[in-house]
């Protein structure tokens, strides 16, 4: 019986495990000569080989063991010839299909059989290759501090970019998130009919909204009561031991008389919650903390798990501030894991902008910049709907392009103008992406005019036709790598490393369209994909038609983790 079980995707990962695992044999505990009884020490699996990614490399190699490396494992980094053997037969799930190998100065260099690569790939559309490696589970909120009233809900005008910039990040992580699997709410939920809302909208954000009249007055009794009764609740009796020492009372001692008041530095050092400020110290309860917290309750109602993670996404000026809601929170007897996702500022040398003057300013440098490169067609619903979204990805891509623990500075100056070719940014992304519906829409053109046949089967082409080192590096460090790129936030919000900090890699997506736009374009403007009707280059087109629709799926697939829909003409 023919066995249908489909084959793994490539991993690189994967790839570089087995690379590895086929070098060291099992090594792992073997005297080294001159060293007495002394265990010989190897370099850990995944320092062994490197992925190779620049186009001079890739032309004579795919993955290098380095000569230091080789060292630390052979007598003099000569490779014996059943390890050599073992490595040039490497096969299994996921590995990539290896065509050979040679010890030149620099190491080990492997080469990938990458006419069987683009097979695996790409015969089935990529779509493997398009999303995370592996599904996850649990319970993620989003709670992003600036968007809480305090006590007035917030407005673009009165909204910081640095307050922006958080809000952004928490509308990306959630798309990632949602991707693998999480389930994910946000917080807090915002009047629908709000400023705040209508300007989240222009940006692509769709944000949780209830009726103008509704209130969470429940919830907020609910956790004034959890506070009042909270063991961690600072006494009368306590606070008048420390003033009693003589003197008078300072007035606004006086005016706190009856407060509510928690010792937040106790709740985190006998809960052993690592990570947080030993400053915060006791902490007076304000209604507008109260309400924060009964929208953090309210958003985790629908929790499927007994415990889920509340992830803060807050300015590096309001951590402080969000360590004592989260404290507060969890003396009122939540018990969810909390997390703090902390960014650094933006600034704008010579000018203060809100986040609204900033979008506008961007939006109207953008309809300039498309009216001097595409003239009086530059109006109409479509027109205005490809400036709203482009505005969106410049915003999302300054904003989000920065590690985000580090400052973001913006050139806001006004006589300025938003560049549609510049090799970087959210605009030449889009445009790119848009090169390839326009090649598309060529192609069926020409399939209606009776030029080109329909595409084939994948399985009917012949993909050693794809010889332009453009193509390898397509696919080998854009498609391939992909799927394990958008398994990493989730990776990072296991890891226990920093205690209540998380350090999430937020600026991977932006920096990969990025770069995967410049070597597109540069591929794009070196190829005619398209080429004369004629069937002896038929194959030839038809396998780079198969590569560019598995790219312009995988536009679409990380856009969609910016929030970003694609443009598809310019």
């Amino acid at each position: 019986m023919e066995n249908l079980e489909q084959p793994s995707p490539l991993r690189i990962t994967t790839t570089v495990r087995a690379l590895s695992s086929a070098l060291r044999g099992k090594r792992e505990n073997v005297p080294e000569p001159g060293r007495g009884n002394g265990d010989r020490i190897f370099p850990e699996p995944e320092k062994l080989w490197f992925k190779e990614s620049s186009a001079k490399n890739l032309r004579n190699r795919d993955f290098l063991s380095p000569t230091t490396m080789l060292n630390t494992l052979y007598a003099d980094g000569q490779v014996p010839p059943a390890v050599m053997s073992r490595v040039l037969s490497l096969h299994g799930s996921g590995v990539l299909p290896i065509a050979g190998g040679e010890v030149m100065g620099e190491g080990l260099r492997m080469r990938v059989d990458r006419a069987a690569a683009f097979r695996s790939v790409l015969t089935d559309g990529a779509t493997e290759y398009l999303k995370p490696s592996s599904k996850r589970q649990g319970c993620v909120v989003l709670n992003c501090p600036a968007l809480h009233p305090r006590p007035n809900i917030p407005t673009p005008d009165s909204l910081t970019l640095g307050q922006l910039r958080t809000v952004l990040l928490a509308d990306h992580i959630g798309a990632l998130l949602k991707r693998q699997g999480f389930t994910v709410s946000f917080c807090p939920t915002l009047p629908e009919d709000s400023d705040i809302i209508t300007f989240l909208q222009g940006l692509g954000t769709d944000w949780p909204t209830a009726p103008a009249n509704w209130t969470n007055e429940e919830r907020e009794e609910k956790i004034q009561d959890a506070l009042v009764n909270s063991p961690y609740r600072e006494m009368e009796t306590e606070r008048g031991r420390r003033t009693s020492g003589g003197g008078g009372r300072k007035a606004e001692e006086v005016e706190d008389e009856g407060a509510l008041r928690i010792n937040l530095k106790r709740v985190f050092q006998e809960e052993g919650l690592l990570g947080y400020d030993p400053s915060l110290g006791t902490c007076t309860v304000h209604r507008d903390s109260v309400s924060h917290l009964a929208q953090l309750d309210l958003a985790t109602a629908d929790c499927t798990v007994a415990t889920a993670t509340a992830l803060h996404v807050t300015s590096c000026q309001d951590e402080f501030r969000q360590q004592q809601i989260a404290m507060l929170w969890r003396a009122s007897g939540a018990t969810h894991v909390q997390r703090h996702l902390v960014c650094g500022p933006v600034k704008t040398p010579g000018s203060h902008l809100t986040a609204a003057q900033y979008l506008q300013l961007r939006r109207g440098q953008m309809k300039e910049a498309s009216e001097m490169k595409y003239g009086d067609q530059v109006e109409g619903q479509t027109w205005d709907d490809i400036i709203r979204v482009m505005t969106s990805a410049t915003v999302r891509f300054e904003l989000l392009s920065t590690v985000h623990t580090s400052p973001v500075t913006l050139d806001v100056q006004r006589e300025g103008s938003v560049s549609t070719k510049g090799p970087r940014g959210g605009v030449f992304v889009m445009y790119n992406c848009a090169r390839l519906h326009t090649l598309f829409d060529s192609y069926e053109r020409g399939v209606e005019k009776g030029l080109y046949p329909e595409i084939p089967e994948g399985s009917q082409l012949d993909f050693s036709a794809l010889k332009e080192e453009g193509e390898w590096l397509l696919l080998f460090n854009y498609l391939i790598p992909f799927s394990e790129l958008l398994d990493q936030s989730g990776q990072a919000l296991d890891s226990d490393a920093g205690g209540a900090r998380v350090n999430i890699k937020t600026e991977q997506i932006c920096k990969f369209l990025v770069s995967l736009s410049k070597d597109f374009s540069s591929y794009y403007n070196r190829v005619h994909v398209l080429g004369e009707p004629l069937p002896h280059l038929f194959n030839q087109m038809f396998c780079r038609l198969y590569l560019l629709r598995a790219l312009r799926e995988l536009y679409h697939s990380a856009l969609d983790t910016l929030t970003l829909p694609p443009i598809r003409q310019l």
